[in-house]
């Protein structure tokens, strides 16, 4: 489904021939879709609809909950009663938003799916969703791979351009169990890193607290802050490459955004590849022998499902990721 934005989306309502009859609707929220935020609910559910709208006609209380105005961050309850404005959407035949070639990698990439838990191996420049000029990424790749999943949502994160294992869960409930589950010692993840420079054995764990800065260009950077959030990475070395590089396991303890880049960077191991923490004369000779990626790789995943078993998944970074590691092997 064509994402669009607000302007796009009045455009299309005033030109289009074949936009969907408009008329007030109203949702009874189950337990099952308890617990989210309306704002995302809304997203969801109208789909195509651009960001802007949803925000608007919460804001001007157009969206009712029990016949009251709510705001974005009003979490759903099972029984409540909502009511949604009349909003023109795309008809169900508008052009396919994410083409066949993608799609096809994102089915070959499924490491694991029953019916609530898809995990996928993300290729590396492969948004997790779309937004800020992208117009879809894997979570919205996913829902049209899955058109009969309408709750489907990102358990986690990944950085664009890490490649790995990334959890999308297709019932609210099992998004529950695994945001709790984040929140405590249910999920371990663990990740590959190629760092430059001798990684030292003696350097086992990264304790530095982050902080989140904008910059004026309204890029995001973090950075190690006393001010910011606690925040612990466990390393160990897989293997080195002389004194020039070293491959790691990055175990991260906390869950922040850009954790385990920083955190390589900031014991004086920056990442290949990485256009933001990264050295750009090391990334340039790891591009030489072909690594044109961040070499950051979110290798395997072990999870307590809601029924106790423990699930555990792999996955693999592809050859170019294991050519270049080869190469260096042999510089």
């Amino acid at each position: 489904m064509l994402q669009l934005n607000e302007k796009m989306y009045h455009a299309w309502m005033k030109n289009s021939p074949s936009e969907l009859p408009v008329q007030v609707q109203f949702d009874q929220i189950d337990a099952d879709q308890a617990g989210q935020r309306i704002d995302n609910y809304l997203i969801t559910r109208l789909k195509g609809a651009p960001k802007t709208l949803v925000y608007r006609i919460l804001r001007k209380g157009e969206v009712r909950v029990n016949k009251g105005r709510v705001k974005p961050d009003y979490r759903l309850q099972a029984g409540d009663t909502l009511r949604i404005p009349p909003v023109r959407l795309p008809a169900p035949n508008e052009p396919a938003l994410v083409g066949q070639g993608i799609l096809n990698a994102l089915e070959a990439g499924i490491l694991f799916e029953d019916k609530g838990l898809i995990v996928v191996n993300k290729p590396a420049g492969l948004a997790v969703h779309g937004g800020s000029g992208l117009n879809f990424g894997v979570i919205e790749a996913m829902r049209q791979l899955r058109p009969d999943c309408p709750q489907m949502e990102l358990v986690h994160r990944l950085d664009r351009d890490t490649s790995g294992c990334l959890m999308i869960a297709k019932k609210r409930s099992v998004l529950r169990h695994l945001h709790a589950a984040l929140r405590g010692d249910g999920v371990t993840k663990c990740y590959e890193a190629l760092v430059r420079g001798r990684w030292p054995a003696s350097t086992k764990r990264v304790h530095a607290p982050l902080q989140k800065n904008n910059l004026r260009s309204g890029e995001r950077m973090v950075e190690v802050d006393p001010e910011g959030k606690e925040c612990l990475t466990e390393f160990r070395v897989l293997e080195r490459f002389g004194d020039h590089a070293t491959l790691v396991e990055a175990r991260p303890i906390t869950g922040r955004t850009h954790q385990i880049r920083v955190h390589a960077k900031h014991a004086g191991h920056p990442i290949a590849g990485d256009p933001k923490y990264g050295d750009d004369d090391f990334s340039r000779e790891v591009r030489e022998l072909g690594g044109k990626r961040l070499f950051l790789h979110a290798r395997s995943l072990r999870v307590v499902m809601a029924d106790g078993l423990e699930l555990k998944v792999e996955a693999q970074p592809g050859p170019s990721w294991d050519s270049t590691l080869g190469r260096l092997r042999n510089a």
